[in-house]
């Protein structure tokens, strides 16, 4: 199953745009940072990753702004150019208070 579940903060948005299709489309960068804990101590893993969402919740993404931190979930493929590994977005959670002064 290709799924993940990921807490970001939205580090880069790009410009609304449309498919071919006529479906709203938006492309972000999402920032993850956090201490884990595998078969030894703790260490600090940290990643972006491309992302993209098309339809409904394009909406909900242009509220936030870049710096806000959500709860994505979605699916994993390639990069339009082929390169690298892009997050399809297909679920959103946004806090119901994003507070502005701690990023």
């Amino acid at each position: 199953m290709n799924r993940v579940l990921l807490t970001a903060r939205i580090v880069e948005r790009g410009p609304m745009r449309y498919t071919p299709a006529g479906l709203p489309a938006l492309d972000m960068r999402l920032s993850h940072a956090e201490p884990v804990e595998q078969d030894g101590p703790p260490r600090q893993v940290s990643l972006e990753i491309h992302a993209t969402a098309i339809g409904g919740l394009v909406s909900r993404l242009q509220a936030l702004a870049v710096g806000d931190t959500a709860d994505f979930a979605g699916y994993l493929a390639k990069q339009r150019n082929g390169r690298g590994v892009m997050l399809h977005i297909t679920e959103l959670t946004i806090p119901s208070i994003i507070d502005r002064t701690s990023n």
